[in-house]
């Protein structure tokens, strides 16, 4: 595919809207941890988003033969979600999203051939260490914080994974809105349970359907769109300045700082996908 096609602008376009939605909504979700805990903002996250995404492409009249992607890709969607918030509950958001950011590089990595990309997963290895002194320091990482947010990386490599395969069964759109569906099935019910009549505050159920729209209803769509314009690769790839983003979003909007250890952390894992790029290039 040549570098400037019309399919690749498409795709950076969609994944940069997208990436700074959804790391805006991590942030403001961020804020209901307090009232509704990260399980009740992942209920209103994937319930109000499938709503919204049920409304808008009516995925029922448009229902695919082959389900069992369809089924995992939801699953992943929804494990994504609520270990991530669990995640950044304990760690800053920027820190959370380095270390899930290892999912998708992950992707990237094994799906190549070649030995030089060992050099990248060094890279994204050593960023990952650079957190490991904070783990022991009384203020430092909170170590299951850290757990959570890789399990939620492993949670992003199935959902690239059977994203693409989902996508190529129907139209992106009806994709997204019923591995959202299937996400809300799972994850709602244990919010509901967790949280229980809290998630009935009117004061806080605007603040839920802005969390499902900027969090997973618009990026989540966006994202469909240019997995089906490349491979699960460059997707994986063009996703490298999330944590950046992420990191400058629970600045802006949480007042998270970071060290300068962790932004190293940050930049290596950067590195490393940036170097993927460069590598799959070739």
């Amino acid at each position: 595919m040549p570098l400037l096609s019309r399919d690749f602008v498409i795709a950076i376009l969609c994944l940069l809207c997208a990436m700074v939605t959804i790391q805006s909504g991590a942030s403001i979700a961020k804020q209901l941890f307090p009232f509704v805990g990260p399980e009740g903002t992942t209920a209103y996250r994937l319930g109000f988003s499938a709503l919204i995404l049920c409304l808008v492409f009516k995925p029922w009249r448009h229902l695919p033969a082959n389900w069992r992607p369809l089924i995992v890709y939801g699953l992943c969607l929804g494990g994504m979600n609520i270990t991530f918030y669990y995640a950044i509950e304990r760690i800053p958001i920027g820190i959370g999203v380095a270390l899930e950011f290892t999912g998708p590089l992950a992707v990237a990595l094994f799906s190549s051939k070649r030995k030089r990309d060992y050099l990248w997963v060094a890279f994204a290895i050593l960023g990952i260490l650079l957190l490991l002194p904070d783990l022991g320091d009384v203020n430092g990482l909170d170590p299951v914080g850290v757990a959570l947010a890789l399990v939620a990386g492993a949670c992003w490599a199935g959902y690239i994974l059977y994203g693409k395969r989902s996508g190529n069964e129907s139209s992106g759109g009806v994709t997204v809105a019923i591995g959202m569906t299937v996400a809300a099935l799972a994850i709602v019910p244990f919010g509901m349970v967790s949280q229980g009549a809290a998630l009935l505050d009117w004061s806080l159920i605007p603040l839920g359907i802005a969390i499902g729209l900027l969090s997973s209803a618009l990026p989540y769509s966006l994202e469909m769109v240019a997995l089906r314009k490349m491979p699960a690769q460059g997707f994986s790839i063009l996703m490298s300045v999330e944590p950046a983003v992420a990191a400058l979003a629970g600045f802006l909007i949480l007042g998270e700082l970071l060290t300068v250890w962790q932004w190293l952390a940050i930049f290596m894992v950067i590195t490393a996908s940036v170097g993927s790029s460069v590598s799959s290039k070739e």
